[in-house]
């Protein structure tokens, strides 16, 4: 069994499929939680899918 607790930047926009730019707006902005360990930042899975659940959902027959 081999789960992942937590991503780097990169790993983290590959996982998600957004931009680098957007997701450190996002964790500036406090939306998105990041961690640090010494000049790492990780972001907890629970927590990259926690704010793409809380992303807004496109409503039938909009575009």
């Amino acid at each position: 069994m081999n789960t992942v607790l937590s991503y780097s930047v990169a790993e983290a926009v590959g996982a998600s499929g957004v931009g680098r730019s957007f997701l450190y707006e996002q964790i500036k902005s406090g939306r998105l939680k990041a961690r640090k360990l010494g000049r790492r930042t990780l972001i907890l899975a629970e927590d990259l899918q926690s704010w793409l659940a809380a992303l807004p959902t496109i409503k039938a027959g909009v575009q």
